[in-house]
């Protein structure tokens, strides 16, 4: 009898073929003639970053379900998750920081009027953080039809904080007024007997800063590209990102600090 060994009966399946990897590395079309060097670095990253957006939105999902659905432990573990990939997209801006100005310059122009402030996924992870404008959705004018039924959807679904303060009232704690909620919240800091919601709390926050950490990596590195001009999706570039900076998705959770 021949040895036979784990995966080789039949053959059918193969690494490339799994994770698709010969489509995957033809998705990096650069648009510079003759071919600007950084522009893969550029189209790489960004690509990069929708697969986490991806996952987090994944993450963030099961976390609000679970929440829902009355689980501490699961969110938990899916807001961990969530937060070792948002220190990754932190760390890859130190890598789109090797591109220097000029470097960028070399094929600026031809992304217009693309810009990440048409990023689905983005608007996506805000909506379900709790950070709901509709205006983005009118704003993201090049959004397919099945990308508007997606942020319309968000909008519309539970965030991260409406299943958290689900969460709380099925334990017993009124969520009914602000007051109501700094009282509750003030309770699960104070009494262990609420252990599990205080660390789901603080995981939550965890989400919040470190997001609001990209925020701020990402404006010093755009303003370190093109200072002070305009974004190529017709924002005023660092300065719209600057105005973002103070977004907080759980600003009662941040409040009750001066609580405590």
């Amino acid at each position: 009898m021949a040895d036979r060994h784990f995966g080789e009966e039949g053959a059918r399946l193969s690494y490339g073929s799994y994770l698709k990897i010969p489509e995957l590395l033809d998705l990096q079309v650069l648009l510079s003639d003759p071919p600007a060097h950084d522009e893969l670095l550029f189209i790489t990253v960004h690509q990069v970053c929708e697969l986490w957006f991806k996952q987090c939105l994944h993450e963030l999902g099961a976390a609000r379900d679970g929440m829902l659905a009355g689980s501490t432990y699961a969110p938990r573990k899916a807001l961990q998750r969530v937060h070792a990939i948002e220190q990754i997209l932190i760390e890859q801006v130190v890598v789109l920081e090797t591109m220097t100005p000029q470097d960028f310059l070399a094929f600026r122009s031809l992304l217009a009027p693309a810009s990440g402030f048409q990023s689905v996924q983005f608007r996506e992870l805000e909506f379900l953080s709790g950070a709901r404008d509709p205006a983005y959705v009118d704003r993201l004018r090049q959004a397919s039809d099945d990308e508007r039924v997606r942020m319309e959807a968000r909008l519309a679904e539970p965030s991260l904080w409406d299943a958290f303060l689900a969460l709380l009232a099925g334990n017993g704690l009124a969520v009914g007024s602000p007051l109501e909620r700094r009282a509750s919240l003030l309770t699960i800091a104070r009494d262990r007997s609420y252990a599990e919601l205080w660390e789901l709390s603080e995981a939550l926050i965890t989400h919040d800063a470190l997001a609001s950490q990209w925020r701020s990596r990402h404006v010093d590195m755009v303003e370190r590209q093109i200072g002070t001009k305009p974004g190529t999706g017709g924002s005023s570039g660092g300065e719209y990102l600057r105005s973002r900076l103070a977004l907080r998705y759980f600003p009662e959770l941040w409040e009750l600090r001066s609580y405590l």
